[in-house]
């Protein structure tokens, strides 16, 4: 039996590109031990120029960017007034403009939304979809790939270079153990894929991406995340939220739970046993004893640990409860994998702590 004949997710969150090169399993082995490289040219790309770039961006992103170095990297939100999820990007500096990546056919939002924000600003936001591609090339061999390819490897973690010929090389901490994104001109992008396959990268698809993607325990807007969904659910609280800024919409919400309380869901990795049947989808129910507890995220076939998914459990759900994910005919008994859970600290937050003192003392 071959990989492409063996259980696969259901739901194809990317259709747009190459889901596998034929052999998705082999193309995850090569992300984990070697190098692949993966067409996620659907992604959209937002370029902002002008001397105010990095202050007005300040203003509204979720990330202390105000002094963010040229050649480096960081992810970002937008939130609603509530502190919910409104979008995620990646954000590369490089030379005088700042590159802004998120989900596909969410550009025009958050465009949209950025637009209406410049006021007096000397920034010029624009949609760059149609000039840049993305290339993710994913593993331990990633730096040595790049270097044969000829292109400069941006310094580890999160440094962005300018390429010679237009976009930019921005390094990744995930999925994997290494991983660099390429803004690449579009049309320039054949001869980049032709380029980084010569120098050693493995032509591989979004299935692989997104199966280490899942083992990284990486949330994706919209497939991980729903309409409730607050940063420290799911994992972005450092990564695309700073704690000490302020001066963006919901900073409240994310201040307020980080100093007083905890969040009511968590994201966690599911062992999923699904056998020949169908695997769940993402946005179905996570049950236990026939209750629902959370909500199916990302579904992977992962090369080493099987079936999985990302899942937002409520954060009462213990750790070794016997759970069903799916719907329909698309039924698992599911596990959490307790390495995915941090461990509770029994400390109070920041804020009750205070309050706590404050109570004694009166």
């Amino acid at each position: 039996m071959t990989s492409t004949d063996q259980t696969l997710p259901g739901a194809d969150s990317d259709p747009q590109v190459p889901a596998h090169r034929g052999d998705p399993l082999a193309e995850q082995r090569a992300m984990a031990r070697t190098a692949a490289v993966v067409d996620r040219g659907h992604r959209g790309v937002i370029a902002v120029t002008g001397e105010d770039r990095l202050s007005w961006l300040h203003l509204l992103l979720s990330q202390h960017v105000s002094e963010l170095p040229s050649d480096t990297g960081t992810e970002a939100l937008i939130l609603d007034i509530n502190g919910r999820v409104l979008h995620h990007m990646v954000v590369a500096h490089a030379q005088d403009t700042v590159y802004l990546d998120t989900e596909p056919g969410d550009v025009p939002e958050l465009l949209g939304y950025l637009q209406k924000m410049v006021f007096w600003s000397k920034v010029e936001p624009r949609d760059a979809t149609d000039e840049l591609a993305v290339l993710s090339i994913v593993g331990p061999a990633t730096a040595d790939v790049l270097a044969k390819a000829g292109c400069a490897v941006p310094a580890a973690p999160h440094g962005a270079l300018a390429l010679p010929d237009g976009g930019v090389a921005r390094r990744m901490t995930w999925p994997g153990t290494d991983a660099v994104d390429l803004l690449v001109p579009r049309d320039a992008q054949a001869a980049w894929w032709e380029r980084l396959t010569a120098a050693g990268a493995r032509p591989a698809g979004t299935m692989a991406f997104e199966a280490m993607r899942v083992e990284s325990l990486r949330p994706r807007l919209h497939v991980d995340t729903d309409d409730r969904t607050i940063p420290h659910e799911v994992g972005w609280i450092g990564s695309a939220v700073h704690l000490t800024k302020g001066c963006y919409r919901g900073q409240e919400t994310v201040a307020r739970v980080a100093n007083l309380g905890r969040p009511p869901r968590r994201l966690v990795l599911l062992h999923l046993d699904g056998g020949d049947e169908r695997l769940p989808l993402p946005g179905d129910p996570v049950l236990r004893d026939g209750r629902p507890v959370g909500r199916v995220g990302t579904v992977a076939l992962h090369h080493e640990l099987g079936p999985v998914a990302l899942a937002l459990l409520k954060r009462s759900v213990p750790v070794d409860a016997e759970l069903v994910a799916g719907a329909e005919d698309r039924v698992a008994p599911a596990a959490v994998d307790p390495s995915s859970v941090p461990p509770e600290d029994d400390a109070p937050p920041p804020g009750r702590a205070a309050q706590m003192r404050g109570g004694l003392r009166g």
